[in-house]
């Protein structure tokens, strides 16, 4: 167990994630409602299947609003070149007057894969594939001129404009749930995501979800870190959310609406820190336990839980 002074006591934010919304008139309003009940961040998820394109869903989510924070959570690095993504990050940077936190992911789904035509390599490939492209994304952040040659990338020498707001560059979300990510996370970084481990053939190996796989993903990126440890946020995504004085039943109910009813009991559910099924004071306490335990101070809720959640966002956000 890692203390929550480990990481600095980190006040509380929260974020919501989506998949986006079917016309300009719904997204804009979800931009506002998210800003109004006080979420720090709107995420758009990045898969072929979503609404809307996440770069212009971005930048149109930050023109609707004046202080929320825009998010991709996150974009999957085989879709698009490292030099080119970070053009189109430090655009959007520039165009949300500094409200961008870029996450950045390998790619994991099988069906963007497959309905794409590019190839799902083995993870250790889009892993080399993804620590390349950070290194590419942050340099081009910086001033002066890039050139890299890499295994999978070459960039010859060029001095990529604009320069993103925020310096030295947009705050760096950068998930796992296998030790190699959390320790490329915990080492390039600013906001390390405690996720659920995917499977090398895009699924999700629910046995990372317990709060004793947990544990391990924290002293990953602990001992990765090093002494900056410290400055990271941890965060973490919450798909299962419910206020509910029946907990079991909701738990039990969501595991068959997922399809995952054989593989995970209902009590394993309520206990991993992924979920937050209960009444608005029982989350209050688990969300400060899980911080005491884990360290993590930032927490992103799924869009269909965005107003049963606000009460409890509200009452720990900044605190």
């Amino acid at each position: 167990m890692i203390p929550v002074e480990a990481t600095g006591s980190r006040p509380f934010r929260f974020g919501v994630l989506t998949p986006g919304a079917e016309s300009r008139k719904a997204w804009t309003a979800l931009a506002r409602r998210v800003e109004e009940l006080g979420y720090a961040t709107l995420s758009v998820d990045d898969h072929l299947y979503n609404r809307l394109g996440s770069i212009a869903a971005m930048l149109g989510a930050a023109e609707a609003t004046t202080t929320l924070r825009i998010g991709s959570c996150v974009f999957a690095n085989d879709f698009r070149h490292p030099l080119i993504l970070a053009k189109e990050a430090a655009t959007l940077d520039v165009l949300s007057g500094g409200r961008l936190e870029l996450g950045l992911g390998t790619g994991y789904a099988r069906t963007d894969y497959e309905q794409s035509g590019i190839a799902l390599d083995p993870p250790r490939v889009r892993v080399d594939r993804f620590a390349e492209a950070v290194w590419v994304i942050k340099a081009a952040f910086g001033d002066g001129p890039v050139a890299f040659a890499g295994e999978h990338y070459r960039v010859e020498g060029i001095d990529l404009l604009p320069k993103p707001v925020q310096r030295p560059h947009p705050p760096l979300l950068i998930g796992g749930g296998s030790r190699r990510m959390l320790a490329l996370a915990a080492r390039g970084a600013d906001i390390v995501g405690i996720n659920v481990k995917t499977t090398p053939d895009g699924g999700f190996d629910l046995g990372s979800i317990t709060p004793e796989a947990t544990d391990r993903k924290v002293e990953w990126v602990r001992e990765a870190a090093g002494e900056r440890f410290r400055a990271l946020e941890l965060h973490m995504l919450a798909p299962f959310v419910a206020i509910t004085d029946e907990p079991r039943a909701v738990a039990a109910e969501m595991l068959r609406v997922w399809g995952i009813a054989d593989a995970i009991a209902p009590e394993e559910l309520l206990a991993s820190p992924h979920a937050l099924i209960g009444s608005e004071e029982e989350l209050v306490t688990a969300l400060q336990e899980r911080r005491e335990r884990y360290g993590v101070s930032y927490v992103t809720v799924f869009e269909p839980a965005l107003e049963a959640f606000a009460p409890v966002a509200a009452r720990l956000a900044g605190r």
